[in-house]
């Protein structure tokens, strides 16, 4: 099994990776700039080719980055559409020049579209924002929802159907976050539950499309369509649960980053140690 933690670039892009190799990471996720702002700075050749190094030295593998928070490319505001798209097409340039292997995005909100519409919108501009790139290497992955609001992507549905949408031109598959599944209305945390979700996961997006998981577990009630993370093992979903996602024989070999709260120094790794316990694996850091 390969685990890891969303990392901070805060000093230079390389800290992520250095950072995620000292906690005793086998993979990681960060961000390529500031994840609340339109305004970016993209690396220099420099930065760029010190963060590769940096990964390859560890053996990081793979590099996820999520991209920003203001994005949505399902947007029916025709200047929030347009601002979404140009800022995809610079996390598409820096994820390239950065060397990751996939780029995280959220699917966005209908915001008083139809669901169908959004996800017409969503595809378009994906393929706008990629028109005219060679993605070679990078993969883009659509990460399910927890359905609160108007966010599309909230069912394994919608998610193969923005997949469909735009793979005949673009290298895509999908996220799978753990906490949203559990809060959108996925049983993960039953026995019985976590087959039937499986199963609708292979028969709708294709278990190999999945190609990362977020392993979080959820502060919020199963169905709750709020998207609130917690420590694995600490909430709604449970250690036991986590201990039959992570040893589930459809998914023991994708790559799992938590993304849970750092409340306290060391968070990061005890949410690391927990996913390789519950693995049964012997813990490295």
């Amino acid at each position: 099994m390969k685990v890891g933690v969303h990392t901070s670039i805060a000093g230079a892009l390389e800290n992520a990776a250095h950072h995620a190799k000292k906690i005793g990471c086998d993979t990681f996720q960060m961000f390529s700039a500031n994840p609340r702002g339109w305004r970016t700075l993209d690396p220099t050749p420099a930065q760029c080719e010190s963060f590769q190094q940096a990964r390859q030295r560890h053996r990081l593998s793979p590099v996820v980055i999520h991209d920003n928070y203001l994005i949505n490319l399902a947007s029916s505001d025709a200047v929030i559409r347009e601002r979404s798209i140009a800022a995809f097409r610079r996390e598409l340039e820096r994820a390239l020049a950065l060397g990751a292997d996939y780029l995280v995005t959220h699917p966005g909100s209908a915001k008083g579209a139809a669901p169908a519409a959004a996800i017409a919108t969503c595809v378009e501009s994906l393929l706008q924002s990629a028109a005219g790139m060679k993605l070679d290497g990078l993969t883009i992955l659509i990460e399910n929802t927890a359905g609160q609001g108007t966010v599309i992507g909230r069912t394994f549905e919608e998610v193969a159907e923005i997949i469909a949408g735009a793979e005949r031109e673009l290298p895509i598959g999908a996220c799978i976050d753990t906490a949203h599944s559990f809060a959108a209305g996925y049983a993960i945390h039953t026995h019985e539950g976590l087959q039937a979700a499986v199963k609708k996961l292979d028969s709708t997006i294709g278990l190999k499309k999945v190609r990362v998981i977020h392993a979080n577990d959820s502060k919020t009630a199963f169905g709750s369509h709020a998207d609130r993370h917690e420590h694995i093992g600490k909430g709604n979903i449970g250690a036991a649960a986590f201990g039959r996602i992570v040893r589930h024989p459809q998914l023991g070999s994708v790559p799992f980053i938590c993304e849970t709260p750092v409340d306290k120094p060391g968070d990061d790794v005890r949410n690391i140690r927990m996913m390789r316990k519950l693995a049964g694996a012997k813990a490295t850091c």
